[in-house]
């Protein structure tokens, strides 16, 4: 095998092998390692028909003493667990998502990244309904699958600040409906307004709440987080937003740093151009700082003032996070599984 590990994208490529698990009759089966990366399903499958999918995302690092440690599996179990209850799919207990994360990433060591390469394993877990159904309702089957992919580092020489847009004429999710759990309908419904943005030259775009359009909720793939002038970290409070376990874990480092953390609404009208910094963060990038956010239906612009880097607050939050999951620094949450 033969990769520049220090140049991956972020891209989907076939690895050794995948894992895969069967619901059926009220069990999950053992699990198989399989090696061609494809699935067989019914042409009536639910999860074509009627979308029943959710999935997660995380990442297992190779540290400079050659550990391997993958962060924060039990979060996204938790969530996965959240995510199959809204959709009425048959949910994966906490202990079976967390073997087959670890038994895949075991299986295809030789594809997780040398250290100081940057580069990271990203781990997809995967939950559909497989089962035949034609009529609206929940499947009676459902497949469970954890896939693996070597991917680069978003950043090379330091955080890039992006610009973001809102497209005013496109909600990502209902007041009382699925913002709040990471199912795959959530993303084809965004993927029509980040193609706009992209059009128009936005590397991410930003969604107010859909009620009124008043407030801020995330943007397209990640939470919002603003940093005010007096250093405080504050985020939004919303039913319809993901809950990121990136930004969980940046409110904590926050306040392990003595920085106060405030989650509640956010007027955008009122404070979008107040705050010091901007920044996007989730598993692929952990932050992604923000110089300027447009509003396309009425043309205003809010600088934010950070220039073309990262500013100071979100760059401190940033290498303490990562010095965590890379193993550089004290695991003092119990954040990290540590493979033998």
């Amino acid at each position: 095998m033969e990769l520049d590990w220090s140049n991956l994208t972020f891209s989907y490529r076939p690895t050794s092998c995948h894992v895969e698990y069967h619901w059926k009759d009220g069990r999950w089966d053992e699990g198989e390692l399989k090696e061609k990366p494809f699935v067989t399903l019914s042409i009536a499958a639910e999860c074509l028909h009627y979308g029943q999918a959710a999935f997660e995302g995380l990442k297992a690092y190779r540290g400079e003493d050659g550990k391997i440690r993958i962060f924060r599996m039990e979060m996204n179990a938790r969530r996965l667990i959240q995510s199959a209850r809204r959709s009425c799919m048959a949910p994966v207990p906490e202990e079976l998502f967390c073997q087959a994360v670890e038994r895949v990433v075991r299986a295809n060591e030789e594809w997780i990244p040398p250290y100081g390469t940057g580069a990271t394993l990203y781990i997809r877990p995967l939950l559909f309904g497989s089962g035949p159904q034609i009529g609206v309702a929940p499947a009676s089957e459902y497949t469970f699958i954890v896939l693996v992919v070597p991917v680069g580092a978003y950043y090379k020489g330091g955080l890039q600040a992006v610009r973001a847009c809102i497209v005013d004429e496109y909600d990502r999710a209902a007041p009382r409906g699925t913002g709040n759990v990471k199912m795959a309908g959530n993303y084809a419904a965004s993927l029509l307004s980040h193609e706009m943005a992209k059009e128009k030259g936005f590397a991410v775009d930003l969604y107010l709440d859909a009620a009124e359009h008043k407030y801020v909720e995330e943007f397209g793939s990640s939470n919002f987080i603003g940093i005010t002038h007096d250093g405080r970290y504050v985020t939004p409070a919303s039913p319809s937003v993901l809950p990121s376990i990136t930004n969980n874990g940046l409110q904590q480092v926050a306040k392990d740093l003595g920085i106060p953390v405030e989650v509640r609404p956010i007027d955008f009208e009122k404070e979008i151009g107040t705050f010091a910094e901007v920044a996007a963060c989730g598993t692929a990038v952990v932050i992604t700082p923000v110089k300027e956010i447009v509003r396309l239906s009425t043309g205003e612009a809010f600088s934010i003032g950070t220039g073309d880097g990262c500013g100071p607050v979100c760059q401190r939050l940033y290498d303490a996070y990562t010095a965590i999951q890379w193993g550089k620094a004290p695991d003092t949450h119990g954040w990290l599984k540590v493979l033998d």
